[in-house]
Formats: structure tokens, C-alpha cells, sequence
């Protein structure tokens, strides 16, 4: 594959202004050198502005509006120098000639898939058996209110696909080593997450001080990932390894990492083990650590239990270490003793024979009694593990239910209640399980019409017209305007409702005056660990309809956990139910900031995309937040507005208040000035000229986020975007007021307030001016009414266009500028900056080549290896990928501007694309069309 041939082709979209001209026009786009790396000392791949490890693939993205090339792969590959260092080389092909063959007769290509496939339930499937998916399945059940619940005690992970969102792996880890010399009373037990690149693991541990490191270390015994354990008072450790590589990725799914825990205080304490694949993961709900009570054993074990769906039978699976003697090792089986114990009394005791090489052991507890059942939903029965013979081993620990890092969670919308409405309300909950069956919970409920009657958990009812209500806590329930909160505590949680609530198999329902059966409902859900400490002791802020400005009545509901660390870096979380299927490819959020007095005069009004995200959870990590959005979160002025197709002025939002003292942004790439009670803190000079964001422009340094007034003209106002300087001119809003002046040092006029009669009062102004529009070009807001020539990336300042904000819908209406028709032969551009030409007091020679690039007259364009004509338009040709016809590039003097065309909105929810087809299509409108052509023909046959 030609790399150059690629890279020409990402030049020509990327860098429209490599050959910029060098007139005095100070209104465009700086670019600074590229980015470095950036992971230094890191082996890998930079492709397109990215970093990418050892191994990953990727299918390359060259922006707008070329987009993602899905049928080109693009790979990592780890290559040794000479000196046998390690680097990583970029080779791409083209993956559509390894697309599958299809039994179907009509397979759809899907919107971001490069090969076609069969339609859902097409009878042309291949086995159904091998794209079993565990997710799926729960949601059939789910579907069904009248299908009996299915025992899935034995279903393993291994027969799901390889391509499942989720894989869970477990290690237990002891102070037995390769020697088999033990050295250490600790027992672990380590549950881990993979999802994506990402590695969630939640460790508990017995018998040990607190661990200071957690290692993770590769087939080769090197230390692949470290962890530094928090100082904290609790015996569960909650980490995320973030972006695996590729290579780890494999050996984790190989079975050949390890995981150990390290002490810190002196002593050199460290237990360790394998990290490996369980069948018991899958519908494990209760648990247990068993130890040994002799100093130093080196034993230890886990168990892996779970209730059946409809039988009152205990599964279980042990997991043991060191338990078989050494001098036993030889022996074929070894004979144990499994008992389960209630206050040192033997209620159940089962003998069976182990493997020195495989001492795990699996059984069934079959028909628990009510008393049985009642001590297992306290924590107080305790399994027991001995080995008979002359030198019996012992190892034993309490059952609990399942302990994790995740979070117990609900969002509750008028979506989902038993009778759909769409009243823009919303609900929020978050729970925590203790080891002696107590429920503790905390609800809020916001954006009801009336007053609340009932907080109810429940299960899923057998039949529509009958809930089937568990636990009443409405007599917790404190009412507030338009909502209230729910604190306390249940008691009394029986082993089959603990079973249920961690197979997320619960829900939570709220009643009001005027839908008494239930105005909110939200499933019980475990959302994974990603970081966030404040999941587990804090409630998240609800997102509703009813704080949309104005209030829209919405079906879905959500709620975002939000945080700032010590770096100032803004870290969040969003879950959202209630929302159509429809909705689920358009859905974006933002954080704002509320606009102040005088701020959208100024087009300095405060908005960030956090996120795009397709299903139903988002989350990220902002790490060059500004410092105005930075001060509306520790004022509480800040929110988070989620927006689809339906609504994208906000379908639902909620206030952010988020406590912090980054007075100068975020560490590392921080807004260069900031100004609090008239004092202005500017960034060391050395500090900016070391950090790669910053832009350097009229002899000096600015910070990545920083706006400034340039020198050259006081009516510009610049930014600096990760080394790119943008100016703009400052558009001056039109002023309602009667009388109005011009100051010296402001580039717009004002309202000349002495004149004014009275006072307006601040609610008054800023109901004067709505939100405006945000472009997301520049990135910022614009005041109703204000026109503004756009900045549209990569190409830069479009001068040739005008765009303008809708005040009454908030819609931002571009148009190019219609320059007037001239009849002269040889037009010329008067100033390097002006968009059209004019006809010259008398004719003038054309200018040479080099004052071709001074923007003076008609320029050409270099696209690949091809020139092209001011004003001639093509299709570009993209290596590995050919022509695409749905792209259409021009020459605009001297600068290629690329457009793909602009597809209709379509609301069916059975989308196809046809090949050859720009756009995709509704399939039953594509059916109808190739009916019609069958008509069409059949006439022409009878004719």
C-alpha cells in the first residue's frame, strides 16, 4: 500500500493551507507544526493526529466529509530496529474483497459497516447457535412478562461470542509461590471487566494489611500495568486499566496474566494468581473468601454461588489454592469435605474426590429451607473446606451477596412506566448492598406534575394490570417542589430479592396523585466502575424534560455523575432511558454555562460537546475544559443538556454544581487568562512556551482556550485552538435601546444607560436575549439576530459566506455570498481579502505564477497528484478506496473545499443503503420503489 499516496490525499482535506498565501491579510487560520506524541518513550504508531499501541487496528478517519473509511483496516505493526528496539509501523489494506458470502437474497449494507449483511430474522442466517449473546437473551426475558424465568445457573461465558460488549475474568490470589513456599495468611479475590480497551477490576482481600501496588504482569513475568492503591478506609480496591494494548489483550483472553497485590509497609508482603475465564461469572450472585486461620498458610479460596431462577437450590463453584499437600501432589484424587455452617453447626455436608492438578470443585445445594434461605440473606452462613487424612487442611469463609466496585443504579422516566406517558419527568436512585442483606437507597424524583403517592421497588409483574410490589418505602419520602427524596435503609431483603437485584432484575416505581400506578419507572441496573468514587456515596444530577428552557414533555429521562480532579480535569458520566429507538443514532450532549449579564453581547457565552453517544450510557474525560466553564461548575451555573433528532434544543437537562479551585483551568492546558474580582493571573511565559498546545502569534506565547484582542485591529477577536490561531471580526449585535454611544476603547457601540429611565431588572435582560445559536464550527455561541463570516475546519475562515442566528428557533442559517455578474473580460479582486471580484477602471495583465498564491486572480488547486482549475469541481480518489462519488470537491482560488452530499433526516427505524446510493434509505420506501419499477416494466412488456 502507498502510505504517500494516503497521506497526499489527507493533506489535501487537512491542509488547504500548506501553500497559503503570504499577503498581509491577518483573518486566517495559523497552523503551528504537528502535534508531537503523545506518549513519550511509548512504542507505537501515529497516524492522523492519533497515537495508537502495538497490535491495535483501526479503520482510518480523514475528518470531514470524507469520514470514516470502514472498508479500509488499518494496523499497527511492532518492528525491531537494528539495535533490537521495538517500533510500531502503519500498513493499511483494503478489507471489502474479504467480505463474507451471504445466503440471503436481499442483504442491506448498515450505516458503518463496510460489508452487507443479511437482515434481522432472515431465514438465510447462518446457526443461530453461534451468535448467542447473553445480552440478548436477558432482553427476550425481559420482553415476555408472561415467560417463566429460566434457570441460567450453568450458562457459560465461553459460549457466548467473541464479540460481546463484556467479558468477566476472575483471579484468586494467594501467598503461595512457583515454589510452592507460602508467605503470606492473605486471600484475595479479583473480578475484572473488559470492555472494549478498557480493564474494570474490583479486588476485596482477608487476612492482609492494606496493599500499597497492584501489578498485572505478562506471559514474560514483565510488569505490564501498575496500579497505586488509595489511601481508604475499606477492604475493596475499584481500578480501571485503561486502553490495554493489544498484545495484552490477547494473553488476558489466553489465560496468561497475572495479577498481585504488594504491601508496601516494609514487609515485602505480596500474594498473587492467575487471572482467568469463569463459567460461575455469569450468573454469580452470591459469594465468599475462604482463609485459613494458620499464620502464613499460603491457602485460600472463593466461591462462586447463585441461586436458581425458580428453585430453591444453591449452586456453587470453589476455587482452591494450597489446599492439597505437596507430599499429595502425585496422588490421583484427593478426598474432601465440603460443609455449610450455620454458628459452627453443620446444616449440609458433601464428600467428594479432587485432582491435586485441578482442585476445583462444583455442586448443587438442592431445596434450602426457609431458614437456610433467611441466614443466607444475612451473611451468616459459612462454607467450609477440609481435606481428609493424616494432615487435614482447613479453609472457610462467610457467603455474602456479590461484592463489586460497580454501582447498583436506576433511571427512572415516564417512558418506561407500565403505561408509556411523556411528562418530561424523571427519577433518580443509587444502591448499596451490605454483607448483612440491609438495602440502603437513595431516591429523587424531579419534574412531576402532582404530588407523589408511592416509592415502591418491585419485580416485573405477571401480568399487566398487577404490580408486583416487594418493598414500600414512600413512608421515607420527603416531598419538595415538583419532586422530593427518598433516604433509608430495608432491612429485610430475603436471599431469592438479593438474587434478583444483582441479576438487574428489579425495578422502581413512582406513583403520583395523577398516575397512580405509576407515573416513573426505572430498572435496577449495575453500571461498571470507570473511576468515578463519587458512584458509590452520591447521588447523580437528574436530567429532565421539565429543565429544558422551555419545558419540553419527553418519554425519557437521565442522570449524569460529574466530577473535577486534582487536575482539573472534568470527568463524567451519563445514562439516559425513555427514548425511542429512533432516537438512539442522534443522541449528543453538551455542558454549558448559564449565560450572566452582558455575556451574549459579547459572544462569550460558554457550551462544550461532551459526548455523542448511540446507547444508552456515555462517559468521558475533558481534559482542556475552560476556565469560564470551570467557575459555572463551582457556582452551580453550569448544565448538561442532552439533545436528539426530535429535540435538538434540548430534550432533557439538568443543573451542574460541581465544587473546585481551578482558578487556572486545567492543569497542563490551561486558559491563559482569567479574571476574578479584578484580578487577572497570567501563565509564566517559560510554562506556555513548553506546553505543545500553545499558539504563538504576534510575537507571543497563548495558551490553548485563550482569547485576545490582536494588535492589528481591535475589532478581531482571536482564539487559540491546540496551535491554531482563529480571528474572527467582532460582529456587533443590534441594540433595542433608544440612545447609544461609541466608546473609545470598545470596538461596538452601547447602550447609553445614564439616558435610560429606570433600571431593567437582571431577570428582564436576560430573558431579552435567549441562548442564540451555537455554531459548531468556531465552537461558540452567537447572539440572536448577529451574522458572522464561519470558521469551518479544516479549512479554515470562509469569507465567501455569511452565516446568521435565528433568535426565535436557535437555528444557524449559512449562505455563500452572491457576488454581482460582470461583464468585463478580466475581473480582478481588488484586496486579498474580499470574496468577489470587480471589473478594473481598465484592463490589466493577468498576474504571473507567483502572484497567483497573493489571491490577486484565479488560482489552481493541487489534490494528489492532479491540478485542477478555479471553479472546476471533481470527485476526489482516495487510495485503497477508488472514487467516491458522494464527495464533490472544488478549486475556490488556490484553496480544495470538499462537501459530501447532504442526505435527508429519516425517521423509519429499518434503515438500508443501497449500493451505489449516497444516502441511505427507509427499506419499506426502497420495497415500494422496486414494486413500482415491477409495474413499469410489466406495462412496457404488454405494450
Amino acid at each position: 500500500m502507498d502510505l504517500l499516496l494516503l497521506a497526499a490525499a489527507a493533506c489535501a482535506l487537512f491542509c488547504p493551507y500548506a501553500h497559503a498565501s503570504r499577503a498581509k491579510a491577518p483573518a486566517l487560520p495559523i497552523q503551528s507544526e504537528r502535534e508531537p506524541l503523545p506518549y513519550k518513550g511509548v512504542s507505537g504508531c501515529s497516524f492522523g493526529g492519533r497515537f495508537y499501541s502495538l497490535e491495535d487496528t483501526w479503520h482510518p478517519d480523514l475528518g470531514d466529509p470524507f469520514g470514516v473509511m470502514h472498508c479500509v483496516m488499518c494496523h499497527c505493526e511492532p518492528q525491531r530496529s537494528r539495535r533490537g528496539k521495538v517500533f510500531g509501523k502503519v500498513s493499511c489494506k483494503n478489507i471489502k474483497q474479504d467480505c463474507p458470502e451471504l445466503d440471503c437474497e436481499e442483504p442491506v449494507l448498515l450505516p458503518g459497516h463496510c460489508c452487507k449483511s443479511c437482515p434481522k430474522g432472515d431465514s438465510g442466517r447462518k446457526s443461530t447457535e453461534s451468535l448467542f449473546d447473553g445480552f440478548e437473551f436477558f432482553q427476550e426475558k425481559e420482553d415476555d412478562l408472561h415467560k417463566s424465568y429460566n434457570d441460567r445457573s450453568y450458562l457459560s461465558s465461553e459460549q457466548m461470542s467473541t464479540g460481546d460488549s463484556k467479558t468477566d475474568f476472575v483471579a484468586l490470589l494467594t501467598g503461595v509461590t512457583e515454589l510452592w513456599l507460602p508467605s503470606s495468611s492473605g486471600v484475595a479475590r479479583a473480578r475484572f471487566t473488559l470492555t472494549k480497551t478498557n480493564l474494570a477490576f474490583s479486588i476485596t482481600y482477608q487476612r492482609m494489611s492494606m496493599p500499597g501496588i497492584i501489578l498485572f504482569q505478562d506471559s514474560d513475568g514483565n510488569t505490564a500495568f501498575e496500579f497505586r492503591v488509595p489511601r481508604m478506609e475499606s477492604d475493596m480496591i475499584c481500578g480501571v486499566w485503561r486502553n490495554l494494548p493489544k498484545s495484552h489483550m490477547r494473553q488476558l483472553q489466553e489465560e496468561q496474566l497475572r495479577v498481585s497485590m504488594v504491601m508496601t509497609d516494609g514487609r515485602r508482603e505480596e500474594i498473587q494468581g492467575k487471572i482467568i475465564k469463569h463459567r460461575a461469572l455469569f450468573a454469580e450472585t452470591f459469594s465468599a473468601t475462604l482463609t485459613s486461620e494458620e499464620e502464613n498458610s499460603g491457602m485460600g479460596g472463593i466461591a462462586m454461588l447463585t441461586l436458581s431462577d425458580t428453585e430453591n437450590n444453591l449452586h456453587f463453584i470453589l476455587l482452591m489454592q494450597g489446599v492439597i499437600p505437596a507430599s499429595e501432589k502425585e496422588s490421583p484424587l484427593v478426598p474432601i469435605r465440603v460443609k455449610l455452617q450455620y454458628r459452627q453447626h453443620s446444616l449440609r455436608e458433601i464428600h467428594a474426590n479432587v485432582t491435586a492438578h485441578d482442585p476445583d470443585f462444583a455442586e448443587v445445594l438442592t431445596d434450602l429451607n426457609s431458614r437456610e434461605l433467611f441466614w443466607l440473606s444475612r451473611g451468616q452462613l459459612q462454607i467450609v473446606v477440609e481435606t481428609e487424612g493424616h494432615d487435614p487442611r482447613r479453609i472457610s469463609g462467610f457467603i455474602t451477596g456479590r461484592k463489586s466496585c460497580d454501582t447498583l443504579q436506576s433511571v427512572m422516566s415516564s417512558g418506561d412506566a407500565l403505561t408509556p406517558l411523556k411528562t418530561g419527568a424523571v427519577g433518580s436512585a443509587i444502591f448499596s448492598l451490605r454483607d448483612n442483606g440491609t438495602l440502603d437507597y437513595q431516591v429523587q424524583v424531579a419534574g412531576v406534575s402532582s404530588d407523589v403517592v408511592g416509592v415502591t421497588i418491585e419485580m416485573k409483574p405477571r401480568q399487566r394490570s398487577k404490580r408486583s410490589v416487594l418493598y414500600d418505602v414512600t413512608a421515607d419520602f420527603v416531598a419538595a417542589p415538583a419532586g422530593g427524596r427518598v433516604v433509608g435503609s430495608y432491612g429485610r431483603m430475603e436471599a431469592r430479592h438479593i438474587h434478583m437485584l444483582l441479576q438487574n432484575e428489579l425495578f422502581i416505581n413512582v406513583a403520583t396523585a395523577e398516575h397512580t400506578e405509576g407515573e416513573l419507572r426505572g430498572q435496577i441496573r449495575t453500571l461498571l466502575y470507570s473511576g468515578l468514587d463519587s458512584h458509590t456515596h452520591e447521588l447523580p444530577f437528574p436530567l429532565a424534560g421539565q429543565f429544558v428552557s422551555p419545558p419540553v414533555r419527553t418519554s425519557a429521562g437521565g442522570h449524569a455523575w460529574v466530577s473535577v480532579d486534582e487536575r482539573c480535569h472534568l470527568h463524567y458520566e451519563i445514562t439516559v432511558t425513555g427514548l425511542g429507538k429512533s432516537h438512539e443514532v442522534t443522541v449528543n450532549a453538551h455542558l454549558h454555562g448559564l449565560a450572566e449579564i452582558g455575556e451574549m453581547e459579547s459572544n462569550t457565552n460558554h457550551k462544550r460537546l461532551l459526548t455523542g453517544f448511540y446507547g444508552e450510557q456515555a462517559q468521558g474525560v475533558l481534559k482542556d475544559l475552560s476556565v469560564e466553564l470551570l467557575r459555572h461548575l463551582d457556582k452551580g451555573t453550569a448544565f448538561i443538556q442532552v439533545s436528539t433528532k426530535m429535540n435538538p434544543r434540548g430534550e432533557i437537562r439538568g443543573r451542574i454544581h460541581v465544587p473546585n479551585s481551578c482558578e487556572f483551568g486545567s492543569r497542563g492546558e490551561v486558559v491563559e487568562e482569567a479574571e476574578f474580582d479584578d484580578l487577572v493571573f497570567v501563565r509564566d511565559p517559560e510554562e506556555l512556551r513548553k506546553d505543545p498546545h500553545t499558539c504563538f502569534f504576534e510575537g507571543e506565547h497563548h495558551a490553548h482556550g485563550s482569547r485576545w484582542t490582536p494588535h492589528y485591529n481591535s475589532c478581531f477577536s482571536c482564539i487559540c485552538q491546540k496551535k491554531t490561531v482563529i480571528c474572527d471580526p467582532v460582529i456587533c449585535p443590534a441594540l433595542t435601546c433608544p440612545h447609544t454611544y461609541q466608546p473609545e476603547d470598545k470596538c461596538c457601540p452601547v447602550c447609553d444607560e445614564r439616558k435610560v429611565p429606570k433600571e431593567i431588572p437582571a431577570a428582564e435582560k436576560v430573558e431579552e436575549h435567549p441562548e442564540g445559536c451555537y455554531f459548531e464550527g468556531d465552537q461558540k455561541m452567537h447572539a440572536p439576530g448577529t451574522m458572522w463570516h464561519p470558521f469551518v475546519p479544516p479549512f479554515g475562515y470562509i469569507k465567501c459566506a455569511v452565516c446568521t442566528c435565528k433568535g426565535s428557533t436557535g437555528e444557524v442559517h449559512c449562505e455563500k455570498v452572491t457576488c454581482p455578474p460582470l461583464t468585463c473580460s478580466r475581473p480582478v479582486r481588488r484586496n486579498p481579502s474580499d470574496c468577489c471580484k470587480e471589473c478594473p477602471a481598465e484592463d490589466t495583465p493577468l498576474p504571473e505564477e507567483g502572484e497567483l498564491m497573493q489571491a490577486d486572480g484565479a488560482r489552481h488547486c493541487k489534490f494528489g497528484k492532479n491540478y485542477y482549475q478555479n471553479s472546476e469541481n471533481w470527485h476526489p480518489r482516495v487510495p485503497l478506496v477508488g472514487e467516491m462519488k458522494c464527495i464533490t470537491c472544488w478549486c475556490d482560488h488556490g484553496v480544495t473545499k470538499c462537501q459530501r452530499k447532504q442526505c435527508p433526516l429519516l425517521s423509519c427505524s429499518n434503515i438500508t443503503r443501497r449500493e451505489g446510493k449516497c444516502c441511505p434509505e427507509c427499506a419499506d420506501d426502497f420495497t415500494k420503489e422496486e414494486e413500482m419499477k415491477m409495474v413499469e416494466k410489466k406495462k412496457s412488456w404488454r405494450h
